[in-house]
């Protein structure tokens, strides 16, 4: 993150760690480091430590670590420029102000305000076409159908666009330019080039920003006309791939539970939220991106997702998951039953049922898996084919749970659940876990000591012995002495970072690295250890060496006993001489 020379790098270089992770977390010196409880996870044993030599944290609960950018960023829920600002105000570090942008990165920042400014204004014009016209008050009557009081209407800042189809276009055009009228979504231009309102006869429901500022606008068809709905297209100040509808006013709600609830539409957002349950999300009526799933990782790993019981909503329930489960999210699927004759969406639940009944379903909403086998056992299952795709239809996600054992429990209750050879399932587990190996999180305890101790004692000197760290980089690489190694993704990192004759950062090392192998190298750090000598190093590298010729022995063994007459044999056997000279030498 930092590069060398920046001015993030000075930061960092000048910060103590010790004393901003101090503003968050009561910290014990305990030897050459710092303990305390870990900010990131419930516990009542310390297992968070912090190295003021090394300037990094890690937890051996959870695996959280990095250096004081990354616990700032995590703790603030903030981007890398933030942190940097943050960790410098905190240890009254000064930082150049930022350099004067181009003429064209002012005339674009200032054309964004713009933006923000017209649909501020275009937000009041709506308001008020609801309030005091005939046409509004056929849309008031239309919400208070749906439940919505004028409480609701103000707080939520519901509005309406006329059916006159230049009306806003009439309120603007005399103090905004038309290219800006046209890039805001807020007008379009027919084919004879003439500009109209995007927006017509629909009510409309104000799209904010994380920080609260209007940036677009979903609206909804007061009678047949379609689309049902229709939102603003994209512009310099709103992109829907980027946006969740109510976070600005629910992520206090979604930190301070740590889970939020994912509902498809605006009013099931505002149904939700209106009764008291703030940590409610929208996507915007899109199907939900990527980005929205990081950007809600912000504030949270949890989430529940609430979407419409039909067709198109089972879809999308299904393909959230993908994208939650990929981002290491810890989902649960509410269904709610149906209100009678009609399948419930959270808003009509709420209205029919009340909020009490669902608060109660939602702390009830089961697991993702749960979830899945529900919708598994109703398909077909009456042939060994449809009990196949029932199962194609599992693997997919079952393979994504990271714990073992928890895998393995799914996997019982599966195969009773479909009525299934449970060997059989299984097998087709362990196949599929196995192809999808990179993505899987192991458990502390599955990573605790992994690798043996040379190869440990050989990370931590790629990463502190300043003085021969390169020449013990190369010679680990020509010799390839870490191939096949069980750390070799470590080792590799560490070594392109050592000949590349910069400073190894921990940090930036870890950061390329697959989960497991981070939260190892971490460990290796915060292991006690004597400083590095040369003399050891060498003695390391023989081990390494040793273990290479074992390795190569046993294949060259293998393969005399698999062709003992093969025309390959007389040097099949001068090798494995060679290869026993040298071990009975090293010994």
């Amino acid at each position: 993150m930092a590069e060398a020379g920046s001015v993030a790098e000075r930061v960092k270089q000048q910060a103590d760690i010790v004393r901003v992770v101090g503003e968050y977390v009561r910290l014990k010196k305990t030897g050459k480091n710092y303990s305390g409880l870990c900010p990131f996870h419930q516990e009542k044993t310390p297992s968070f430590t912090v190295s003021p030599i090394k300037q990094i944290f890690y937890c051996f609960g959870c695996g959280k670590g990095g250096d004081v950018y990354n616990f700032v960023m995590d703790m603030e829920k903030c981007e890398f420029p933030e942190a940097v600002k943050l960790v410098a105000e905190k240890c009254g570090i000064s930082i150049p102000r930022p350099k004067e942008r181009s003429a064209e990165g002012r005339k674009e920042s200032l054309e964004r305000g713009v933006l923000v400014e017209m649909h501020r204004e275009a937000q009041t014009f709506f308001v008020k076409q609801l309030e005091g016209t005939l046409e509004g008050k056929a849309a008031r009557a239309y919400l208070e159908d749906r439940g919505l009081d004028q409480d609701a209407i103000s707080r939520f800042g519901i509005g309406y666009a006329p059916s006159g189809g230049d009306a806003l276009l009439r309120h603007l055009k005399a103090k905004y330019p038309e290219k800006l009228l046209v890039e805001s979504g807020l007008s379009s231009r027919d084919q004879g080039g003439k500009l109209f309102d995007r927006f017509r006869r629909r009510i409309t429901f104000p799209i904010a920003n994380e920080s609260g500022k209007i940036v677009a606008f979903g609206c909804r068809a007061l009678g047949d006309d379609q689309p049902k709905y229709l939102n603003s297209p994209e512009s310099p100040i709103y992109s829907k791939s980027n946006l969740l509808y109510h976070l600005d006013r629910a992520k206090e709600g979604i930190r301070r539970q740590d889970f939020a609830i994912l509902v498809e539409g605006y009013m099931d957002a505002i149904a939700v939220a209106r009764v008291g349950i703030s940590n409610v999300v929208a996507s915007c009526g899109t199907s939900l991106a990527e980005q929205q799933i990081k950007l809600l990782s912000r504030f949270t790993k949890r989430v529940v997702v609430n979407y419409d019981p039909d067709a198109a909503g089972q879809s999308a329930t299904e393909r959230s998951l993908s994208l939650l489960l990929e981002q290491d999210f810890e989902v649960r699927v509410l269904v709610l039953p149906p209100v009678g004759d009609k399948k419930a969406d959270p808003d009509l639940y709420i209205r029919e049922k009340g909020a009490e009944e669902y608060q109660k379903r939602l702390k009830e909403a089961p697991s993702y898996v749960d979830y899945l086998i529900a919708r598994a056992r109703q398909m077909d299952l009456s042939t060994g084919e449809a009990k196949s795709r029932a199962v194609n239809f599992l693997l997919p996600y079952v393979q994504k749970i990271p714990n073992r054992i928890l895998r393995s429990e799914w996997a019982t209750r599966i195969a009773q659940q479909l009525r299934l050879e449970e060997p059989v399932l299984r097998a087709a587990l362990s196949k599929a876990a196995a192809e999808r190996r990179g993505a899987l999180k192991l458990q502390p305890e599955l990573v605790a000591r992994a690798g043996k101790p040379v190869e440990r004692r050989l990370i931590r000197m790629l990463v502190e012995a300043e003085g021969f760290r390169r020449e013990l980089a190369e010679r680990l690489e020509n010799a390839r002495l870490y191939h096949g190694l069980e750390t070799e993704k470590i080792f590799a990192a560490l070594v392109v970072a050592s000949l590349s004759g910069q400073p190894a950062q921990a940090t930036e090392v870890a950061a390329i690295l697959e989960e497991r192998d981070r939260r190892l190298l971490f460990e290796i750090l915060f292991e006690e250890a004597s400083e590095p000598t040369w003399e050891e190093a060498l003695s390391c590298i023989e081990t390494l060496q040793q273990r290479q010729a074992e390795q190569e022995l046993a294949e060259v063994q293998r393969s005399i006993e698999a062709n003992p007459t093969g025309p390959g044999l007389r040097d099949l056997l001068a090798r494995k001489q060679e290869l026993m000279r040298r071990l009975a030498a090293a010994r």
